[in-house]
């Protein structure tokens, strides 16, 4: 049987919430190299309830540094608006300085591994993804206009840099397929606990809505798909409706039934809950959205003469060798780019820009 906790907190008290997580879900991070990935998904304020709230950053990073661990690495890859902008999130967000000196920007190093062919051959994964001993996971409690709900599982899909994510969304083709292909994902390195920002949340046509709900709550489990369903129940939605839960337990990868999950706390619906269409039609069927998504799908890096001095650190990191030097500049061969944009975050003159 699965756990679930759902604890009150303010951001104020955040402290006690996340002790009382590392009582119930204990982790031996003595010598271990720890990602701590919270959901960074635009550059925005802290209030306007988009990211993962910095007073949970900061209170995991304390708590996991009197834990002995080898190393702690903080990072996160944004979302279409913000794709090859990490640093830029983290210090809007308030994230950066919540990190504690802990910050890595995670999408200058990437590696190749298998995919779903249904959807592409290979995808690149943030590198210390895979080389992470324990991966920490801060979701927010969010909607979302595909997933209805944006939380444990959603949360991985930061690890992959750049508009790889665009194309990911182009290949689905459908809401349906989309949750499929967003439990692929997962399974590339599903993490070892998950702490959800549930003290204010958000409602209405995530992940970037302004309706945001006083919810007061951190949750956390050491299974996505139980953390997932739980939310999922406390906002109106039978978890069953969900098909990225169907084809998470279809893959064993937890039970969505409440009765298989030990709920530590009180689990309370929240009234009047404002969801999106279970069809994932706000996304889908939304030209706006599709136009956006394609235009991110595009881009491609372009070097500044009057910025790049012709270092060819671009050109040496990127992991599909895309780019290479024309005389003094580097040029992109637009058909090979995977658009992971680890050259616009590694370059040291800020010189590349996405065209």
């Amino acid at each position: 049987m699965t756990t679930v906790m759902i604890h009150p907190a303010t951001y104020d008290n955040v402290h006690e919430a996340v002790d009382k997580v590392f009582e119930l879900f204990p982790l031996d991070l003595k010598g271990k190299t720890v990602l701590i990935k919270p959901n960074v998904l635009r550059a925005s304020r802290a209030e306007e309830g988009i990211v993962t709230h910095p007073a949970v950053l900061r209170a995991v990073v304390e708590k996991v540094e009197t834990m002995g661990p080898h190393s702690i690495v903080v990072g996160d890859n944004p979302g279409m608006f913000n794709y090859g902008e990490n640093e830029e999130c983290f210090k809007k967000t308030g994230l950066m300085e919540a990190s504690e000196g802990y910050y890595r920007n995670i999408g200058i190093d990437s590696e190749q591994v298998d995919f779903n062919r249904d959807f592409m051959d290979h995808v690149h994964l943030s590198r210390i993804v895979l080389d992470a001993d324990i991966i920490i996971s801060l979701p927010k409690f969010k909607t979302h206009g595909l997933t209805v709900i944006s939380a444990a599982v959603k949360n991985s899909y930061g690890f992959l840099p750049g508009a790889q994510k665009a194309h990911l969304h182009k290949a689905a083709g459908s809401p349906e397929r989309f949750h499929d292909m967003l439990v692929d994902v997962f399974r590339l390195r599903i993490p070892d606990l998950f702490i959800v920002d549930a003290v204010v949340g958000m409602e209405g046509n995530g992940p970037a809505s302004p309706d945001l709900r006083e919810i007061g709550l951190i949750m956390a489990s050491d299974n996505a798909v139980a953390m997932d369903a739980v939310i999922a129940t406390m906002t109106g939605c039978d978890p069953s409706r969900l098909r990225f839960l169907q084809r998470a337990q279809e893959k064993g990868l937890g039970d969505y039934d409440l009765n298989t999950i030990n709920i530590i706390g009180e689990l309370k619906q929240l009234h009047d809950f404002k969801l999106p269409p279970l069809s994932g039609e706000a996304v889908h069927n939304n030209e706006a959205s599709q136009a956006l998504i394609h235009n991110r799908m595009n881009l491609r890096p372009m070097a500044d003469p009057e910025l790049c001095t012709g270092c060819g650190a671009c050109v040496d990191q990127c992991p599909v060798s895309a780019l290479y030097m024309n005389e003094t500049l580097p040029e992109v061969k637009a058909e090979t780019c995977i658009t992971c944009f680890c050259c616009q975050e590694i370059c040291p003159e800020k010189a590349l820009a996405l065209r």
